[in-house]
């Protein structure tokens, strides 16, 4: 059996104050890693180090997340936990990525994913730019997939990473009032149209923008099994969620409806 337990930290973010950010991320991921039975991955939300305060982002944004490798790293290595780090405003010279940074229990950097769709109802298109590869990760040996909040809208970027043998799917998300219902939908038909396990990761809590505009930020994150069943699903308040999957599962799904086998991709 290809068990893995998993924890999922959903939380509030404070936009444009990326020091009170890191100093909350450093005290939920020690409360995950106390968990029983002990995570073998920590998941983290979208954008946790800035929040979406896109019109500061150059001068917030991670210089090439360095920070964010810096105490991820430390912090996977001392407890042997791998952690998908939500992601993050990463700042490189031409400009600022939504990117996620993944590590693997000895502490090294695994993976990254910049986000490849932008936003354009919150002008992420206007602040950040496009990521340019898919998101591939290996945890303990079983491949997984990376996108992050809008992506999910794009059902032929999760099926190519199930093509290419992902079993789970990592998402982190800014996911705001009133689309919830999109949100749970839209999770459960990636985990069901490509069998496998979905793992959402959604922030809490209410951003005043510069602007004005209030946006409130409903949490729900989830854990979804190749079923489409939902195995564990957060309310709207602060929370760690936690769920032992198995990956073996997803081997039994896609032998009981061939979905992979019964494709016919000349005729779309």
């Amino acid at each position: 059996m290809a068990i893995l337990n998993i924890a999922v930290i959903q939380f509030d973010i404070k936009a444009g104050h990326p020091d009170h950010n890191f100093a909350e991320v450093e005290r939920q991921l020690e409360r995950a890693a106390a968990l029983t039975p002990k995570p073998d991955v920590i998941v983290l939300p979208e954008m946790w180090n800035t929040g979406y305060a896109l019109e500061q982002i150059g001068e917030l944004a991670d210089p090439n997340g360095e920070r964010t490798k810096r105490v991820i790293s430390a912090f996977s290595a001392k407890h042997g936990i791998h952690v998908v780090a939500g992601s993050v405003a990463s700042g490189a010279a031409d400009g600022v990525r939504n990117t996620i940074y993944a590590f693997g229990r000895d502490g090294g950097l695994s993976s990254e994913y910049a986000k490849l769709h932008l936003f354009r109802l919150m002008n992420e298109e206007k602040h950040l730019l496009e990521g340019d590869r898919v998101g591939e990760l290996s945890i303990d040996g079983q491949q997984a997939g990376m996108m992050i909040c809008y992506d999910i809208r794009f059902p032929e970027l999760s099926r190519r990473l199930a093509l290419q043998g992902a079993k789970l799917l990592f998402v982190p998300a800014e996911w705001p009032h009133p689309r919830l219902h999109h949100w749970r939908t839209l999770l459960q038909a990636r985990a069901i149209e490509n069998q496998m396990y979905v793992i959402a990761c959604n922030r809490v809590g209410t951003d005043h923008g510069a602007d004005g505009k209030t946006t409130s930020f409903f949490g729900h994150s989830m854990i979804i099994d190749p079923w489409g069943e939902v195995l564990v699903e957060g309310g709207e308040e602060e929370a760690i969620l936690a769920a032992s999957i198995d990956l073996d599962k997803v081997d039994t799904v896609r032998r009981t409806i061939p979905v992979f086998e019964d494709r016919r991709p000349s005729h779309y």
